[in-house]
């Protein structure tokens, strides 16, 4: 039984977020789920009962997942040496299969068994179900070598066919994908999972776009964080070297949402619990909000 002290805070809870799920209802909110949060036992549950609650109050959360630290396990397991090259995994055949059992099989199903652990009706998906998103292959260039370097079976996405996704989070059922693409000859690729995330978004025209981080989010040169930040403003903080690092793709992939038609990105801290209903439906927040103006 609630303690009536309880049951006061819980109200006071309710009636601060009740204009932003108001605000919000029927609007799509794509998630990439990362770092700490995925590898902390009360984080993950955590965030499975924050997907649930949005999905209650009438929100359509759509769960966009990674994998790095677990397939690079695996690998070390089956005494498999990863390499890296300017952050991206070098795949070749034997590894993809690693990266498919673990993002489609391993990962996703945890994913979804938390969810409905905690009353929702989470879905599994790989971008190879219903060909719903086509790669293509990533090849780089470095500025001091000729030849082009080959990372394998690693792609960026060409086109999203949003009808299976769409069809499920405008339904009871919360999708959770893994990203991996497959391209026009039928080969798997295994792409960045905040890429997908933002062109999901993008496609979906969802309200936010929300990535989880292992930072506060996006901090100024004295460490202080940052938020309400224009696409203007993070191509200032880039070009003076604020934001530098691995956090320029994750503000690009941002930013190229924002010019998609996202309405909003928030980059939070997913060591937080709750931090993605916090972000939501908290005037503070727990992160970066970035808008488009």
């Amino acid at each position: 039984m609630i303690q009536k002290r309880n049951a006061h805070q819980i109200a006071d809870v309710l009636i601060e977020a009740l204009p932003y799920i108001q605000r919000f209802k029927g609007k799509t909110v794509v998630v990439k789920f990362g770092g700490n949060a995925m590898v902390d036992e009360a984080l993950k549950h955590s965030f499975a009962r924050d997907i649930v609650l949005m999905k209650l109050v009438g929100l359509n959360p759509i769960v966009v997942h990674g994998g790095g630290p677990q397939i690079g396990q695996l690998l070390q397991r089956l005494g498999k040496t990863s390499e890296f090259i300017d952050g991206m995994r070098v795949t070749d055949s034997e590894t993809m299969d690693v990266v498919e059992m673990v993002l489609g099989g391993l990962v996703n199903k945890e994913i979804v068994n938390l969810i409905n652990q905690h009353g929702g009706k989470a879905v599994g998906l790989t971008g190879k179900d219903g060909d719903f998103i086509r790669a293509k292959k990533i090849t780089m260039h470095k500025a001091d070598a000729p030849e082009i370097i080959d990372l394998g079976h690693v792609g960026e996405v060409s086109s999203i066919d949003p009808a299976v996704v769409d069809m499920l989070g405008k339904s009871d059922f919360i999708p959770v994908i893994a990203p991996i693409g497959v391209g026009a000859d039928g080969r798997s690729y295994n792409i960045n999972a905040d890429l997908v995330a933002g062109k999901v978004a993008e496609v979906l025209k969802a309200e936010k776009l929300i990535l989880l981080t292992n930072i506060p989010g996006i901090l100024d040169k004295q460490g202080k964080l940052l938020t309400g930040l224009s696409i203007k403003k993070i191509d200032e903080l880039i070009a003076d070297g604020t934001i530098s690092g691995g956090m320029i793709p994750k503000t690009r992939c941002a930013t190229d949402a924002l010019n998609g038609g996202v309405n909003s990105v928030h980059i939070i801290d997913g060591r937080v619990e709750h931090a993605v209903l916090l972000e939501l439906f908290t005037d503070q927040g727990v992160g970066t909000l970035l808008i488009s103006r």
